[in-house]
């Protein structure tokens, strides 16, 4: 089990005022959630307009600041659709990062997701296999990639707790009809983030927190920063 930090995923810079935007700040962010008890980060790069890129030079900079900052830590980035918005661009991008991510997320809602999870593999690249439905959770099983992937990220998005705990549980018998035993990293967004966290150290699963999921603690009150949320769910984690 890991409690991962997302710590700026593709919100805007009002967000929160401790929102990392850039390579320096992330790298700072990124050290400050490792020392408040993340075992990983999750980071969406950003180029020099602040805006999120997969282009190499973004990627580069980005991945180069967070070694030297979080040195041993294992670094994930996202592929999502929406930052190169066109599936050429984003392979291209692939191709061309000299400094590599340990892993990255892939979207099986996302037409292209098949040919992504092969670019990453013929990259060396792990795969997070993202599922939001119970029909990513059926593609996923549908490809061979179901067994070769590095993780499986349970990511809900539905904001009625009812309703995001039957998901989770219908992509979870998915997985387990289909044979798919990957670790898993299971959390919620904005008002389903902690009782995900919850629910994911009750079951020993992975889970993450960070401004890109949501930026109030578990009381309601809004964290200073990404290192608050992290250890807010690692206490969480300790008290079962």
């Amino acid at each position: 089990m890991i409690v991962q930090a997302c710590i700026n995923g593709a919100r805007a810079a009002d967000f929160h005022p401790s929102l990392p935007l850039d390579a320096h700040a992330m790298a700072q962010d990124g050290a400050a959630s490792i020392a408040a008890g993340a075992a990983e980060l999750h980071v969406h790069a950003r180029g020099a307009d602040r805006q999120e890129s997969l282009a190499p030079e973004a990627m580069d900079r980005t991945i180069q600041a967070l070694r030297r900052a979080c040195p041993g830590t294992l670094i994930g980035v996202s592929t999502g659709a929406w930052i190169e918005k066109d599936d050429r661009r984003t392979l291209a991008a692939i191709a061309g990062w000299h400094d590599l991510p340990d892993y990255a997320s892939v979207n099986l809602s996302e037409a292209a997701a098949p040919e992504v999870m092969e670019a990453l593999r013929d990259r060396g690249v792990g795969i997070e296999a993202g599922l939001a439905s119970i029909g990513d959770a059926l593609r996923l099983a549908s490809l061979d990639h179901g067994g070769r992937v590095l993780r499986v990220l349970i990511e809900i998005s539905e904001q009625t707790l009812e309703e995001a705990f039957a998901v989770a549980e219908g992509i979870q018998k998915v997985l387990d009809r289909a044979g798919i035993h990957r670790s898993i990293l299971l959390h919620g967004e904005n008002a389903t983030v902690w009782p995900f966290v919850e629910r994911a150290a009750a079951r020993k699963l992975s889970t993450r927190v960070g401004l890109e999921d949501g930026k109030d603690l578990p009381d309601g009150t809004v964290a200073d920063g990404n290192a608050a949320l992290v250890a807010a769910a690692i206490g969480i984690y300790r008290a079962r």
